[in-house]
């Protein structure tokens, strides 16, 4: 979990780029979000190298000059001294994500009745998930799906398609030809295959029972992943935020 108005800290125990999964670096994308907290009014929380830390909100884009401008107080001494260090992590929150951005050449511009901070533009923006809980829809049947054997009939091997999924559970959808599965079972060596480069074992704590769309065949069961590895943590987080970094790009086309 991260600390709501810190900058995230990298894992250095996981190999390659641990931030991949995270990062939006696509220019439009990158203003969309910007665009966002600056609609919302969010507070953004600026922190230099030193602890030096200011709250401010984000007034103007200037995308011609590449240029992000903040309220400011300028008398502020925080403010003084983290425009001396030239740098700052910015984080800021819309909903449940939360963003983080790195801002260079800082400057105080002032004006007859305001000040700002101007700063640069952000090339990269990274997103990090506020919940555990938040839960994407994968599109259409070729999403992922759960092979595990059925509690009351071991010789059964059950392969169901995953309803919803994020970091803390999923929901499956059981055809009404297939024995029930009892809510408070916890299913051992159940097999989770994300995409096609993607898959881990779990144990599978079944939670309840409910009932599908009316035109959808089949029953739902909410299910909630029992001890996960911190392997299976990473690449459920890795999905729920492809899955969602997808959809922004097909609503931004």
């Amino acid at each position: 979990m991260f600390h709501d108005t810190l900058p995230a800290q990298l894992d250095s125990s996981y190999s390659g780029d641990p931030w991949a999964s995270f990062r939006v670096n696509n220019e439009r994308e990158v203003l969309a979000l910007l665009r966002q907290v600056r609609e919302a009014t969010t507070t953004v929380h600026l922190a230099s190298p030193g602890g030096v830390s200011v709250s401010a909100t984000l007034w103007t884009l200037d995308t011609e000059h590449q240029r992000l401008n903040f309220s400011a107080e300028a008398a502020s001494p925080q403010l003084a001294a983290m425009i001396e260090n030239d740098e700052a992590t910015c984080v800021a929150y819309l909903d449940h994500v939360k963003l983080q951005f790195d801002v260079h050449d800082l400057l105080l511009v002032r004006g007859n009745k305001t000040c700002a901070l101007q700063t640069s533009l952000p090339h990269d923006v990274f997103r990090f998930q506020r919940r555990q809980s938040f839960r994407v829809r994968p599109a259409g049947r070729s999403g992922p799906s759960v092979t595990l054997r059925h509690p009351a009939l071991p010789d059964m091997l059950l392969k169901l398609r995953v309803l919803d999924i994020s970091a803390g559970g999923c929901a499956l959808m059981l055809p009404h030809n297939v024995p029930e599965l009892r809510p408070g079972t916890l299913v051992h060596g159940v097999q989770v295959q994300l995409d096609l480069e993607t898959s881990f074992t779990v144990k599978l704590a079944l939670r309840h029972v409910g009932s599908m769309q009316a035109h959808e065949q089949g029953i739902r069961i909410g299910c909630e992943w029992h001890e996960p590895s911190s392997g299976a943590v990473r690449a459920l987080q890795r999905y729920v935020d492809q899955t969602q970094k997808r959809r922004r790009l097909l609503s931004l086309s």
